[in-house]
């Protein structure tokens, strides 16, 4: 370490600056974001899963356009135009690809043929050994304390256990928002840290202002875990909606989920036939009930309205427990130049000196 700068097997592998990665959220992720974080010097992640085939091509030509700094675009590997999204990413010199879900070994391996760093989020253990036995790159592991689709285990108890089990980078998520936080995850054997809720709480990020409001009134207790929305385990603030959620029986649910998928249809662009054969991609993949994969149609929809729409009332907002830290909008270069500071003070002030 130098001055305020962390080399680390990460960052030489994707060629940022600094450890810190800005995940890709869903209606929230796009090209203004990107762009801010891979300036500040982190590595950014464009979200392709709330954008057709060719807006997602527009925002990666938006994204080049306005830095030359690395980036990355995150995909979900069960999705019908997968090799599509694959071949933009290929095509326009993308750095990284990053999935949600295990992407398959030949998908590994044919964006590694062309160059292209392969980062898969995990939430076990024995998924970081899979997907680093099929090729990957590195591995962002995501402890229960993360927003959206989460598990159970706490990052402290997850990240040891990963980074003992693979012998690629770790880049540690899920509870993470400061300098601290980033020399504690390096002392647990990470390669960095990857944060979501953080970068959406920036002055660089598109949320409606009065979105970023409710997160930043929020305190620890107000972020819950819930199954209402989509059948499967998603932290997110506890709102009117959520609550409401929680309170309709099963019909009204899936009476719901079938307008929601309705709406996601027109704002995707995607037939019905491709929306079943994405769902049942799912379903294979997660083991779930055809009543899941339906309530599933009311993540995205859920999600815009309040991400896009502002509409705190009628939509839900995915937030890791640590927005009840948070209490400011700075811009992704002063967030960033500010973990660095405080890691470079929190290193300093440590009775022995980490290892070089």
């Amino acid at each position: 370490m130098s001055g305020a700068g962390i080399t680390t097997p990460f960052t030489e592998l994707v060629g940022v600056r600094h450890p810190i990665v800005q995940t890709g959220m869903g209606w929230v992720a796009g090209p203004r974001l990107v762009t801010a974080a891979a300036e500040a010097g982190a590595l950014g992640i464009l979200a392709s899963a709330t954008m057709t085939v060719e807006q997602l091509r527009s925002a990666v030509r938006e994204v080049t356009s306005r830095t030359d700094a690395p980036f990355g675009v995150n995909l979900r590997a069960d999705a019908g135009d997968a090799a599509e999204r694959v071949r933009i990413i290929i095509d326009e010199g993308v750095k990284v690809a990053s999935f949600a879900l295990a992407p398959s070994r030949e998908l590994i391996a044919r964006l590694k043929d062309a160059g292209v760093v392969v980062i898969p989020s995990i939430g076990a253990r024995r998924h970081a050994e899979k997907v680093a036995a099929w090729g990957a790159d590195a591995v962002v592991v995501q402890g229960g304390e993360g927003g959206g689709h989460t598990g159970s285990v706490a990052t402290t108890v997850l990240l040891p256990q990963v980074v003992d089990a693979v012998d690629i980078p770790v880049v540690a998520a899920g509870g993470f928002h400061d300098g601290r936080g980033l020399v504690a995850a390096l002392s647990y054997g990470a390669a960095g840290i990857a944060m979501g809720t953080r970068f959406l709480l920036t002055s660089d990020s598109t949320v409606p202002a009065a979105v970023k409001a409710r997160y930043l009134a929020a305190v620890v207790t107000d972020v819950t875990v819930t199954t209402a929305v989509d059948g499967l385990p998603h932290r997110m603030l506890r709102t009117e909606m959520v609550d409401a959620l929680e309170r309709s029986g099963r019909a009204a649910a899936l009476l719901r989920a079938v307008r929601h998928a309705a709406a996601f249809k027109k704002e995707s662009g995607l037939g019905w036939a491709r929306m079943f054969r994405d769902g049942l991609a799912m379903k294979h993949g997660k083991e779930l009930t055809w009543s899941q994969v339906l309530l599933a149609a009311n993540t995205p929809m859920l999600l815009k309205a309040s991400m896009v729409d502002g509409r705190t009332d009628l939509g839900v907002m995915a937030s890791g427990q640590i927005a009840g830290l948070i209490d400011d909008l700075p811009s992704c270069a002063e967030l960033v130049d500010r973990i660095m500071a405080e890691a470079d003070a929190t290193l300093r002030g440590l009775p022995l000196p980490l290892p070089r």
